[in-house]
């Protein structure tokens, strides 16, 4: 093998490794804001991830049927709605469930993983067991080739738009709106926060429906890489974790840089070992670095 085609073929996973690294960047940034803030262990995160997929699939299914016009533009519009479906949920949760719990760690993980069985079975009798597909538009199938032997999958690069956009979003919300003031006065001094005006209990369940809702589009993205079933969020809520627990609890840029280097690493070593031994590595990695540094890549500082 010469020297190009291993560039070739580093490239390519590497890139592959870009489209996993956006799914588990929205993921984790999701779980980073709730358990940030609130401190919750959201066991049905996954399930929001579920509800932004099959989202996608509802709008494709209903342009094909009532305006194939539309199948072209659907798209963006979809992964709104996709947001907006996902925080609606997540909204109506924190309402029902997650609010009597807080303070109690262990009762919110075992309701919140009660919450996921749940949603997967409303899924099943939704949708059915069988994973769907949505109808992709015809300008994000085909790939761009910026060099012979080098193929880059244009749905990649939309994901890669969006997560970035999403990303930035964030940052500019929590460091340059009065929400993401409110949520770092809370993180920071719960008591002394409500002591000075805020409505901590209304800024827990905005943020637990944000974290929802960017799940949402974490499903939103995961359309064009996957098919759809009832478990498929769950297949990702262990990763997400590990992204969280890695680059540092209520650290977004621990968040960002943990995700891409266990992406990355997946996905390259999947080339050169079995999927099974590249997941063994990673872990792997993963455990030793936290041995050495428990608290994460980027721990978030906090007053004593």
């Amino acid at each position: 093998m010469s020297p190009s085609e291993l560039f070739n073929i580093v490239a390519m996973q590497g890139f592959a490794g870009l489209s996993l690294f956006s799914v588990l960047l929205l993921m984790g940034l999701g779980l980073a804001i709730i358990f940030g803030q609130m401190g919750v262990i959201n066991m049905a995160h996954g399930e929001f991830m579920t509800i932004g997929a099959y989202t996608i699939y509802l709008c494709s299914h209903l342009a094909e049927t009532f305006s194939p016009g539309l199948v072209p533009y659907y798209f963006p519009l979809a992964i709104l709605l996709a947001f907006v479906a996902a925080f609606a949920f997540g909204w109506l949760a924190e309402w029902l469930l997650i609010r009597h719990l807080y303070k109690r760690p262990l009762d919110t993980l075992l309701a919140t993983w009660g919450l996921s069985l749940g949603m997967q079975q409303g899924f099943r009798s939704t949708f059915g067991p069988k994973e769907v597909s949505p109808t992709l538009p015809d300008w994000l199938l085909g790939s761009w080739s910026p060099t012979d032997g080098l193929d880059i999958p244009i749905n990649g690069l939309f994901v890669m738009v969006i997560t970035l956009a999403v990303c930035a979003l964030v940052f500019l919300a929590m460091f340059r709106s009065r929400w993401g003031l409110r949520v770092r006065a809370t993180v920071a001094n719960r008591a002394m926060a409500n002591a000075t005006g805020i409505d901590t209990r209304r800024t827990d369940r905005l943020t637990y429906a944000i974290g929802c809702g960017i799940a949402g589009i974490a499903g939103a993205a995961f359309t064009t890489i996957g098919s759809t079933g009832p478990t498929s969020g769950s297949l990702y809520i262990v990763d997400a974790f590990l992204v969280v627990t890695f680059g540092g609890a209520a650290s977004l840029l621990g968040t960002i840089a943990s995700a891409f280097s266990i992406a990355q690493v997946q996905s390259i070593s999947e080339f050169f070992l079995t999927g099974s031994m590249a997941k063994v590595l990673t872990l792997s990695m993963i455990l030793v670095i936290l041995m050495m540094r428990p608290q994460g890549l980027f721990a978030s500082k906090v007053r004593r």
